[in-house]
């Protein structure tokens, strides 16, 4: 099942015992935020713990249900590229079309962070009033709500950005050249598909000489193109293995690896520790 939005945004609040739908996906983005209460939150298909303060960030395309345990008061914030793209309040307009592609490309990588999208402690205490303010103008309908409701919205996605982007290279920023964000993005698209994210794929594919692309990348991402596909690629190997119940073959054939053994050699150069090792070690440290 396959939810629309009609509008460029819209909020939700609800407080409930038990989610209301099986498993489903949006064509929209969806902000998730927890008042109160605990449960569990299934992000294509991994499994993350979530009690009042935690956020969730789905992209179009995620499947996701709830197991909530106690009751939960949610707050939906759901919106699209449109939103997005004609929000001009978000940003000077002297900036608003570059920072845009790079809300864009970072919110459209959000699914590559697991668990609760707010890293920075800071941020989270700003999202709580700006959540609860939200609220009260979605309740009482005073006058201008529709407005204010925007401008924190906007305020929102934006300080969402900033936890996405901390854990981006760290040399990618609002001032970066647009040719290495596309890049970063078209890797990024294509993480499952080894063929496609080769040096002389990408070169061709964006027009730059093979011996020119590896410096070109290190130089705007401060890391070789080589060492972030790699670290792409583990990072999603550990998710599966800390916040899934999917079989070391099953990973292996949905990252397309050879086969388990493919797969083991190639995790156990970095962490050094098996598949089976690293999933032992670090399954109780479920986000919490």
């Amino acid at each position: 099942m396959k939810e629309n939005l009609h509008e460029p945004f819209e909020i939700i609040y609800k407080e409930l015992d038990e989610c209301p739908k099986p498993t489903h996906q949006h064509n929209f983005f969806e902000l998730v935020y927890i008042l109160e209460g605990t449960g569990t939150q299934q992000i294509n298909q991994h499994n993350f713990r979530y009690n009042a303060g935690h956020m969730f960030l789905l992209t179009p395309e995620d499947t996701h249900a709830f197991g909530i345990e106690t009751r939960t008061k949610f707050v939906f914030v759901r919106f699209n590229d449109v939103y997005i793209k004609n929000s001009s309040a978000m940003v000077n307009a002297s900036q608003r079309e570059d920072l845009l592609q790079r809300l864009e490309f970072i919110l459209h990588n959000a699914s590559h962070q697991p668990g609760c999208i707010l890293k920075n402690q800071t941020d989270k205490n700003i999202i709580k009033p700006l959540v609860e303010a939200i609220i009260r103008e979605y309740i009482n309908r005073d006058m201008y709500n529709k407005e204010l409701i925007r401008q924190y919205v906007n305020t929102m996605i934006i300080l969402v950005a900033r936890n996405i982007a901390m854990y981006l290279p760290e040399k990618i920023n609002e001032s970066s050249e647009e040719k290495a964000v596309d890049i970063l993005q078209y890797i990024q698209a294509n993480i499952y598909h080894p063929e496609k994210i080769k040096a002389a794929r990408i070169s061709s594919h964006f027009g730059i000489s093979g011996s020119y692309l590896g410096r070109y990348f290190k130089k705007h991402t401060n890391e070789t193109m080589q060492d972030y596909i790699v670290n792409s690629r583990l990072k999603l190997v550990e998710t599966r293995l800390i916040h899934s119940n999917m079989r070391m073959n099953e990973i292996a054939t949905e990252l397309s690896f050879t086969d388990e053994s493919h797969l083991n050699r190639f995790f156990k150069k970095r962490p050094g520790m098996s598949l089976g090792e690293y999933r032992r070690k670090h399954r109780v440290t479920m986000v919490s």
